[in-house]
């Protein structure tokens, strides 16, 4: 009879136990989606405005020789972080398409920047601009796919406008991007 009531606690023990628990591997996280403003230097001579997806913000220059950011931007010419341009394994596609359209990274087909003048996402290639305005503009329809500079990562982005930060004097001396991004934190390609 001791044994049958021991069996019985232990299997009333190890339910309980067993029904408490919760499989967290099974609860994928939900990716993040930030509408975000940075500001970039305008002159070909300033430094590069680093960004990370996973932090949702600029990076330090003092940081440039790490995976801890994903793009780079100054004026309209970006940095991917791989290659020529950083130690990451960052990528990028450039997709026609709409943002909320893109539910899921492609799995090959991203570019590097391999040289100084070959760079991932080729200038004039996502912007307008109007000489007599003198104005800059993202092209509607383009969504930017990036692998993230640590390579384990997946992001969508696209640029909702850009602005001449209020300046003195002939020339423009930052940018002010907006842009909308979704970031996937668990390391899938699921937006």
């Amino acid at each position: 009879m001791k044994k049958v009531l021991f069996f019985a606690a232990f299997v009333i023990i190890t339910l309980f136990a067993v029904s408490c628990s919760k499989d967290k591997s099974t609860t994928p996280s939900q990716p993040i989606t930030k509408t975000k403003e940075i500001t970039v230097n305008f002159s070909s001579s300033s430094s590069f405005t680093l960004f990370s997806f996973k932090d949702t913000s600029v990076v330090v220059n003092s940081d440039s020789t790490s995976t801890k950011w994903d793009f780079a931007l100054r004026l309209t010419t970006f940095l991917v972080n791989s290659n020529s341009s950083g130690p990451g394994n960052a990528g990028v596609i450039v997709q026609d398409g709409l943002f909320d359209n893109i539910k899921v990274a492609p799995s090959t087909g991203y570019a590097y920047d391999t040289t100084n003048s070959n760079r991932a996402i080729k200038d004039g290639s996502w912007y307008d601009y109007n000489p007599v305005a003198r104005t800059l503009s993202p092209k509607a329809g383009k969504v930017f796919i990036f692998r993230t500079g640590d390579g384990l990562h997946y992001a969508k982005m696209e640029l909702l406008s850009a602005d001449y930060a209020p300046f003195t004097g002939p020339v423009p001396q930052q940018i002010i991007y907006k842009m909308r991004f979704t970031y996937q934190s668990d390391g899938s390609k699921n937006f």
